[in-house]
């Protein structure tokens, strides 16, 4: 009996973080769209690997990790080239050449000879859309929905949850701030959850001192992502700064508010929505690595915050205005 032949595959390379992984979806389907017969293989963090299958756009996950500007190492790849290897990673040579490095018959890249202009004003979603019309493959960046969790929430449903930390200093609205909306929506007679990554175990418990918060209701230490993907699904409301915990909610259609500086949410906020607000003081584009909280991002008040997260909670099942991540811009 003949042994049946192994799939043509297609490698796509967005060794990122959890927002770039969710941001990337709408790429990612459109890739899949465009080879159906092919065996789709991520390469990307390993701890993303449940999220990303869930999307139904990937079949195996390549572990690599390329955080910042580090090179993206594809080690872990074995056997024959890649049919076709997509760079969804970066505009530069380096991830290029990574691919480049396991010889695929076909490169799609921005710093291929081919590839598609860089448009660096475009938001993250529509960016890479773009990059895959440049190769005649249709993409559509609202196409960013995911399913819902096989896994179980850790909480009771319909919690508000509010995750003061962000990657980086510049993109953490002060801590007592967070602690004053959360004492406002508990006043309002809503279940609040502080949810906290790894290593901002100091800052949750800060804020929960401050606003009173119960220890039960306290998810610090980082939860595992399949659990975390299911408390966001299962919330009424996700309150956050610009980090992958406010990408996880547009992904689930979980209403949101989202605090942007020094990034402007055109390059990395959810789409227009009256369900996802997010605010932002337009100014100078600041450091996104930075250690202190930017200037735009402490302009955010803590009762323009309060405001717009009780009419989201409001409103939820009601009629409500049409205001849209575009609008609240200048709240």
């Amino acid at each position: 009996m003949t042994p049946h032949p192994h799939p043509p595959t297609v490698l796509v390379l967005r060794a990122l973080g959890l927002g770039d992984l969710l941001a990337g979806v709408p790429a990612l389907r459109g890739v899949r769209r465009a080879f159906p017969r092919h065996r789709i293989v991520l390469a990307q963090p390993p701890v993303l690997t449940e999220l990303a299958l869930a999307t139904g756009a990937v079949d195996a996950v390549l572990p690599a990790e390329a955080p910042g500007r580090a090179v993206p190492d594809l080690a872990h790849w074995s056997g024959p080239p890649p049919d076709v290897a997509v760079d969804l990673h970066g505009n530069g040579p380096e991830s290029r050449d990574a691919l480049a490095a396991l010889h695929p018959r076909r490169l799609l890249a921005h710093a291929a000879p081919d590839g598609p202009p860089w448009s660096g004003h475009a938001n993250e979603r529509d960016r890479w859309c773009a990059f895959l019309r440049g190769y005649g493959i249709p993409a559509d960046p609202l196409d960013l929905r995911l399913p819902p969790p096989a896994t179980p929430s850790p909480a009771a449903p319909g919690a508000v949850l509010v995750h003061p930390g962000a990657a980086s200093g510049s993109r953490r609205w002060p801590g007592e701030r967070f602690a004053a909306v959360v004492r406002c929506l508990r006043a309002a007679g809503h279940h609040v959850l502080l949810t906290g990554g790894p290593g901002e175990d100091a800052l949750v418990r800060r804020v929960a001192e401050r606003s009173g918060q119960h220890s039960r209701d306290v998810l610090a230490g980082g939860l595992p992502l399949g659990q975390l993907s299911a408390l966001v699904a299962g919330a009424s409301l996700v309150l956050s700064g610009d980090t992958g915990l406010a990408h996880l909610a547009v992904a689930h259609g979980t209403r949101s508010v989202t605090l942007f500086g020094p990034v402007s949410p055109r390059l990395w906020g959810p789409p227009p929505s009256p369900d996802h607000l997010a605010l932002w003081k337009p100014g100078p584009p600041g450091d996104p690595h930075g250690r202190t909280p930017d200037a735009r991002l402490l302009r955010i008040r803590t009762g323009e915050v309060a405001a717009v997260c009780l009419m989201l909670l409001r409103d939820a099942r009601g009629a409500r205005r049409p205001v849209g991540a575009r609008v609240a811009h200048a709240l």
